[in-house]
């Protein structure tokens, strides 16, 4: 533990040795209590905040229970669980009614020959036959195993479509710019939107009792943007004298499938008799359905006129 000094006494035959003596001090100090002292502090703190993390939880559990177990509590957590469910019910039962989100999947069920024969059908649609949509168990099938079931998929890439092809426009005359494109787009959507709430309205107020619902409203509404891209892009290719061809023709083919489609649908019984119904009821229904088949070739040339210079 420390260095020991040993002393030599001369004497007459040479030095004797002293026996040894401590030094007194020592160079290092003995510090193993000191350590075993911070030791067992160590073991105190730990234990201490051991039992505090053992005390935390049994105190937030003992003031937990103490909430749940107070009836007040117990009350106001029920009634608050009751108005939630209620106001998620009336959300789900009142969107529902305008727009059934869960019907979504059916209008977007379609296959590349579906999307094919459809849009030949909107462009030429002087052959077909059949408009009737096909039942089975006294549900419409799905748009890819009858091409005159409504769809979503032509009417929302259309509209898609037309924003990119008149952005592609306004570029060639030196007039683009992302506001006027966002202008664009936005008046498009609002003219379809209005549109769709105005036929609502009047079935409304004829008193037409249909099938039709407001996506399928949304989606013959839609279908008029595959001829104002045809009409857009003859412009654009060929001039503006084709432009009024194209749209010319685009606007009479959507006429006829328009009329043939919502007959089978706003005039269901005297269409399903193949008999001719008079009264002003008919009348109103038959005015109604003329009135929106006319509205497409006005909206489509009121979008795309300014496109083709």
């Amino acid at each position: 533990s420390g260095f020991v000094q040993m002393d030599y006494t001369p004497t007459q035959s040479g030095f004797r040795q002293l026996p040894p003596q401590s030094n007194g001090s020592q160079l290092f100090e003995d510090t193993s209590g000191a350590a075993h002292g911070l030791h067992r502090g160590y073991k105190q703190s730990d234990k201490y905040n051991f039992d505090n993390q053992q005390a935390g939880p049994q105190a937030a559990g003992l003031s937990s229970q103490s909430i749940l177990s107070d009836p007040m509590s117990n009350m106001a957590l029920a009634y608050g669980s009751s108005l939630a469910s209620q106001g998620r019910e009336m959300v789900d039962k009142n969107l529902d009614r305008f727009i059934p989100i869960s019907k979504m999947k059916y209008y977007f069920a379609v296959d590349t020959v579906y999307v094919g024969k459809k849009l030949g059908l909107l462009v030429f649609p002087y052959m077909h036959e059949n408009w009737e949509v096909s039942y089975q168990k006294d549900t419409p099938v799905a748009p890819r195993f009858d091409v005159n079931a409504p769809d979503l998929y032509i009417p929302a890439m259309g509209f898609i479509t037309y924003v990119l092809v008149a952005g592609l426009a306004l570029g060639t005359q030196n007039r683009f710019s992302p506001e006027l494109l966002g202008v664009q787009a936005s008046s498009a959507l609002v003219w379809l939107i209005m549109e769709v709430l105005a036929v609502l309205l009047s079935l409304y107020l004829v008193t037409v009792n249909t099938d039709l619902t407001t996506i399928d409203l949304l989606a013959f509404s839609g279908y008029k943007y595959v001829g104002m891209i045809v009409g857009v892009v003859a412009g654009l290719l060929f001039g503006r004298p084709a432009y009024y061809l194209a749209l010319l023709w685009c606007c009479a083919a959507i006429f006829v499938f328009m009329i043939r489609t919502l007959r089978l649908k706003l005039l269901s019984e005297a269409a399903a008799e193949g008999r001719l119904v008079r009264g002003t009821r008919n009348q109103l229904r038959m005015y109604l359905t003329m009135s929106i088949a006319a509205a497409q070739p006005v909206f489509m040339y009121w979008l795309t006129y300014h496109l083709v210079r």
